[in-house]
């Protein structure tokens, strides 16, 4: 089976293949992944990584499989005080993909909810989903890193 036991944040050359995860599936260790192609990989990292989008798994024979966000339900957040929207986001640790017209994040009803409560207008969108990274863990909640480990 081919494997990648190395992982890069950019592609270096033109990749021989792709996979599309989502953004919890691009948060791994040791997984065996369909590629664009229909071939199987055996992902091997030494430690648990966060695939970027654009990143590369880099094979045994140094063949470069380029890191897709795969399309995911999404929560689109606008309003008039985006910043204070974002702040509240940010304040229960909700990974958050910001741009310069809206937010977006993982669907929840309950933060849903509490948007529309602050003024947000929210809607669903099904979109890949490139949240920004934390200073010190790139975004990822360590009970996240805890569950995704256990399985």
């Amino acid at each position: 089976m081919l494997t990648a036991q190395t992982y890069h944040n950019h592609t270096h050359a033109k990749p021989a293949d792709r996979v599309s995860l989502t953004y919890e599936d691009r948060f791994l260790r040791r997984k065996v992944l369909t590629l664009a192609s229909g071939t199987q990989l055996l992902v091997d990292l030494p430690q648990t990584t966060s695939l970027n989008h654009g990143g590369a798994l880099i094979t045994t024979d140094q063949t470069e499989i380029e890191v897709q966000a795969a399309p995911e339900p999404l929560l689109e957040v606008t309003g008039d005080s985006l910043h204070r929207i974002a702040w509240h986001i940010g304040n229960r640790h909700t990974p958050c993909q910001i741009e310069d017209t809206r937010l977006l994040i993982q669907r929840d009803h309950v933060m849903a909810d509490m948007l529309s409560k602050i003024g947000a207008t929210t809607r669903e969108v099904t979109e890949p989903f490139t949240p920004e990274g934390g200073a010190y863990r790139q975004g990822r909640p360590s009970r996240l890193a805890h569950t995704l480990n256990s399985k």
